[in-house]
Formats: C-alpha cells, sequence, structure tokens
C-alpha cells in the first residue's frame, strides 16, 4: 500500500513537471519587465533606461529573439517610491520571466525580496546601495557600480585634492544618499583622520534646504558633499551660491545628469561627480552609442547600463537553455558575457567584478572627467598658489 501511495506522488510530481514543461515551451515569447520612475521630477532618467532597454530587445529580436522566441518589454511607472515598487513587484510576478530594474536603490530594495520568494531573476541597470547584492539574493544582480567604492573614490580625490578642507556632509535621507554619504564620510575620516563640520539631512521635497545652507553658512566648509539626487542637488547648490557660501560641491552618481547643470545654472560651474569613465569612448560600445543617438538623441548616463542589463539577462537564459530564474541565476555565475563595457563576470554576490569610478567637472556648462588623482606639482602651480 506505502508503495502504491509513493508511486502515485512521483507520479504527481513528474505529472506537475511535464506541465510546467509544456507551458513554457507553449508560451510565445519571453517578457522582461523594466521597473523605473516614468513620471515625476526623474521621468527623464526611468525614460534613459527604457530607452537603453529597448534597444536591446530591438537588437535580439533582430537577430531572432532568443530560445526561438521574440523578447517583449513590458514597462512599469514605480515612480521612483518603494511602495509603488512592490506594487510594480506584484504585477510583474507569474507575468514577466525577468525584471530590469528597478532605478532607484531604494524601491530595488523595496522589491527584491518578493523576485527573491518568486525565485525572478532581477537585474538593476542602477541601484548602487551596497544591501542590494549583500542582502545574498540568488537571483538578485546589477550591473552598475556600488556605493562603497564611489564613495570610497570620492573620499580619496577630496582628501588628496583639498587638504586642510572643512568637510560637510548631507543626504536626502534615502537608502542610496545615506550610504552613499556615509561611505563617503568614513573613508575620508579614515584617510585624513579629522571628522566633517558638519553633517545634515535633507527631504526630498527640498523644503528644508533654505535652513540647511543656514546651518552650512555657521559652519563655513569649503567642501560640501552630498548624497542625494540631481533635483535637490541643484536646488542645494543654487541656494548656496545665492548665500554666499563657495565651498565645492561634491557628489555621486545620482547628479551626474544634463538636468542638474541645467537646473542649477551658473552655480553649478566647478561642481565634482563621480561616475564611470566617459562611455562614449569604450571600444566595445561605439555600436551601440551610435544607434541610440540616431533613434533617441543624447544618450543618458544609464542608458548603456540598461541596454547591458538585457543583455546580461537574455544571454543569461540563452545559455541556460530556461527561463527559470533560478537556472538562469546559476548560469550568470559561470559565464562570462559580452556587453558594451567589455567582458562582463559576476562575483559570488551578483555584481560585476570591475566597475571603475572616476571623477567629472562642470566646466562651461558640461561635464568634464579629471583625474582621480592629483597632478603633479609644475612651477606654473607653485605660481598661482602664492598669487592666491
Amino acid at each position: 500500500m506505502k508503495s502504491v501511495k509513493k508511486l502515485s506522488i512521483i507520479l504527481g510530481v513528474v505529472i506537475i513537471a511535464l506541465l510546467a514543461a509544456s507551458f513554457s515551451c507553449s508560451k510565445k515569447n519571453i517578457k522582461l519587465g523594466l521597473a523605473a520612475p516614468l513620471s515625476g521630477e526623474q521621468k527623464r532618467g526611468g525614460e534613459d533606461v527604457l530607452h537603453g532597454a529597448q534597444l536591446a530587445v530591438d537588437a535580439w529580436n533582430a537577430k531572432g529573439g532568443v530560445l526561438g522566441k521574440p523578447i517583449v518589454l513590458v514597462p512599469a511607472d514605480d515612480k521612483g517610491d518603494p511602495d509603488q515598487a512592490l506594487l510594480v513587484a506584484r504585477q510583474f510576478t507569474n507575468k514577466v520571466d525577468a525584471v530590469i530594474g528597478h532605478y532607484n536603490s531604494n524601491c530595488t530594495l523595496a522589491a527584491e525580496p518578493l523576485y527573491d520568494k518568486k525565485k525572478m531573476l532581477m537585474i538593476t541597470p542602477s541601484s548602487t546601495n551596497p544591501d542590494v547584492t549583500d542582502r545574498g539574493y540568488l537571483t538578485v544582480f546589477r550591473v552598475c557600480g556600488r556605493d562603497d567604492q564611489q564613495g570610497k573614490s570620492a573620499a580619496k580625490y577630496v582628501a588628496d585634492n583639498f587638504p586642510g578642507a572643512k568637510v560637510a556632509v548631507i543626504n536626502d535621507k534615502s537608502s542610496y544618499g545615506q550610504d552613499l554619504a556615509n561611505e563617503f564620510l568614513k573613508n575620508y575620516e579614515f584617510l585624513t583622520k579629522k571628522q566633517s563640520v558638519y553633517y545634515g539631512t535633507i527631504e526630498r521635497t527640498g523644503v528644508d534646504i533654505p535652513s540647511t545652507v543656514r546651518k552650512l553658512k555657521e559652519t563655513q566648509p569649503t567642501v560640501v558633499y552630498f548624497g542625494g539626487l540631481w533635483p535637490q542637488g541643484a536646488s542645494l547648490v543654487k541656494q548656496m551660491r545665492q548665500a554666499g557660501l563657495m565651498a565645492t560641491f561634491v557628489s555621486g552618481d545620482g547628479c551626474y545628469d544634463p538636468e542638474f547643470i541645467k537646473q542649477a545654472g551658473d552655480a553649478a560651474e566647478g561642481c565634482l561627480v563621480t561616475f564611470i569613465p566617459d562611455q562614449k569612448t569604450l571600444p566595445t560600445a561605439q555600436a551601440v552609442v551610435k544607434e541610440y543617438e540616431k533613434k533617441y538623441g543624447d544618450l543618458g548616463p544609464y542608458s548603456l547600463y540598461a541596454y547591458t542589463a538585457v543583455t546580461v539577462a537574455l544571454q543569461g537564459i540563452k545559455a541556460a537553455g530556461t527561463t527559470n530564474g533560478v537556472d538562469v541565476a546559476h548560469t550568470l555565475h559561470k559565464i562570462e558575457v559580452d556587453t558594451p563595457f567589455g567582458k562582463m563576470k559576476f562575483d559570488a554576490k551578483g555584481d560585476p567584478q570591475q566597475s571603475p569610478y572616476v571623477m567629472w567637472k562642470v566646466e562651461a556648462g558640461k561635464f568634464v572627467e579629471v583625474p582621480m588623482t592629483p597632478p603633479a606639482p609644475t612651477e606654473k602651480t607653485e605660481e598661482a598658489k602664492d598669487a592666491k
């Protein structure tokens, strides 16, 4: 009797597996969910990601899709809000084969537990908070760098290029902004053995920026480091300048956006932000950049990353021979993927093994890449120093 019952259970499992395989094979296409802020003040960034992802999907479909099926991109607006991001994640459950996103770290952190529970592949093109991958979710990956990497890079640059600086640190209370600011401060204090003269926060609404600027004037910093996004960054530096505070403004990739310069106006001149080396000069990205600019215009900061996230997802599906999130994740940890950034391989956490940061400076209304290490002293430099 027990043997009959055991056989029935085995047959039941086999039937379920066969039905699942049949369903998988019967699907007419492969769907990729795209989660990003497609409305509100971050709409431009969300559209940059959407365009990059769509370009990659179009490129794969032109070559026959993957596993013999066309690919469909399913965009969803998470509004840059964690609660909305969780709603989007629920909408994607059992309806898409993988997720490209989310754009913001706080949205990714809110949604990824559900993706993990459902064993869905999720690849973010732009969420830099370390916790995104430090949580240890098998099916979660990112193709960009981490805040602990760029916070350390910025701290070294400030320590090397602004000896004796009085540093103030501000963040926008988001998971991204807080972590980036804290990583900068931790590394700066380690390198210089000096503490910040002021540490504060601002709301993403920006209503408390005037009071923050007044507090900054009281401490008179020579460098202000901001962890946050460009809308608040632009408003902060603009009000600093209006108040006569000429401290050097330093921030991260959240302010590496043409809109930061546009909104800050003349106040943006001389501001410093960390981001990766110029994407347009990468030999492996030339064809993609050309096609993107032809179709959508100027390349957005994370457009190429979105293209890469799609490429990684589809290459993983192709190599695994299935859309099963666990199988694809295991495969991605074993293979090397050709991307616009060159060959990409992932570490045990799901981070790319290499993701360098450099410093960019606003000069004449545009971002210009500058060396991360200080230039060697010259006679001219010393004369200029004496003149000051």
